[in-house]
């Protein structure tokens, strides 16, 4: 399987994704410029390792969640691995910040290690297949570009008195932190490369991942690389989006879920959506949501996934079988051979999650037809 994303939403997916049986790829985002990943990319001109950092530490050795995901990963595998056990955290080491009021203040020692590897080799993908090799990683990390990118949002003001209605804010942790509802985001560079190795990842996956995580600046910039979208829009992988448990303060404020897969489809009008997976609890109107997936011709999983309070986090465990379930899906339908699949449906092998195109009504026909989810 192969997670796009960032930050804390890509951890969750991948502490899920290695509960279970599975080969693991993430895809992770190098637009970030704040805080300790900003400062190691513009004094040093490297890949900002924050967002890489976190992903290998969701892998790493003993880097099961057992304070998120208490009583679940035994659900979901039977029983928690004894690497989970061992006395040497490596997701602890990678994640610890270094203290004092230095220069190397703030600075996680994660950041560090992939830093000088990065150094050392002059190649992103090598330095982060050296440092998963040190960690024990159950899976590989890959950039979704190997050079640093700028996001740039268009963001509209929320004040009625604004005689600004429409800003253009330049860079992650500055459309992070501004006020106002973003619009659209792009990439500095727009033709910016793609990590050749993260575009075989999704051509060989039999699953690809999008979500959760802040959906203008960790999930939605894997979609305008375009050799990424030419992947995803290409791929026969089932393509999976997971949905956050809660608006995102500053990004996606008051965004409903159907709204949050409108912009996904705005940003890449290819994207074809197989599987959406939603908490139970985070959609207020599961019946709407379910017309929109199923106008789009994509199954909704609606599950309970998040961890209980305080806070808004995915549960591990729970993730994982909704995952599970859709990936099952895909397993049955794998075995059609591609004369099945040019062949007309007749009307009796309907899926049962799907109406029949004669008794959809025209709206979501021409939706399905267009592959516009």
């Amino acid at each position: 399987m192969v997670a796009l994303g960032g930050g804390h939403g890509l951890y969750a997916s991948l502490s899920a994704l290695r509960l279970l049986d599975t080969d693991i790829t993430a895809v992770v985002t190098v637009a970030d410029d704040g805080g300790s990943s900003g400062r190691i990319r513009r004094e040093l001109g490297v890949l900002p390792p924050g967002d890489l950092r976190m992903a290998l530490a969701a892998l790493a050795t003993g880097s099961v969640p057992n304070a998120v995901c208490t009583g679940s990963a035994s659900e979901a595998t039977g029983s928690v691995d004894e690497e989970a056990r061992q006395a040497l955290p490596w997701a602890t080491l990678l994640q610890h910040r270094m203290g004092g009021a230095g220069a190397l203040a703030g600075h996680p020692i994660g950041n560090l290690l992939l830093t000088g590897l990065m150094e050392l080799h002059d190649d992103g993908v090598t330095a982060l297949d050296a440092l998963a090799g040190l960690v024990g990683a159950r899976g590989r990390v890959l950039p979704m570009s190997p050079r640093p990118l700028d996001l740039v949002a268009e963001v509209a003001s929320v004040d009625p008195d604004d005689p600004v209605r429409l800003r253009t804010i330049r860079g992650q942790s500055a459309i992070a932190a501004t006020s106002g509802r973003v619009r659209s985001v792009r990439l500095i560079p727009e033709d910016a490369p793609a990590c050749a190795e993260a575009v075989q990842a999704i051509a060989d996956a039999d699953a690809v991942i999008l979500g959760p995580g802040s959906w203008f600046t960790s999930v939605i910039p894997h979609l305008l690389v375009p050799g990424l979208a030419e992947a995803l829009t290409g791929t026969n992988a089932k393509l999976m989006t997971i949905l956050n448990l809660e608006p995102q303060v500053g990004e996606t404020d008051d965004f409903s879920p159907e709204e949050h897969l409108r912009v996904l489809r705005e940003h890449c009008p290819g994207l074809r959506v197989d599987v959406v997976i939603a908490d139970t609890d985070a959609v207020t109107d599961p019946l709407g949501l379910r017309r929109y997936t199923d106008s789009c011709g994509a199954r909704l999983v609606l599950a309970s996934i998040a961890a209980p309070r305080p806070g808004a986090r995915h549960d591990p465990g729970k993730l994982s079988m909704a995952i599970a379930d859709a990936v099952a899906v895909r397993k049955a339908e794998s075995k059609r051979t591609a004369r099945d699949d040019a062949a007309p449906r007749p009307a009796t092998e309907q899926p049962a999650t799907e109406q029949p195109a004669s008794e959809q009504p025209a709206s979501e026909q021409s939706a399905t037809e267009q592959g516009v989810c």
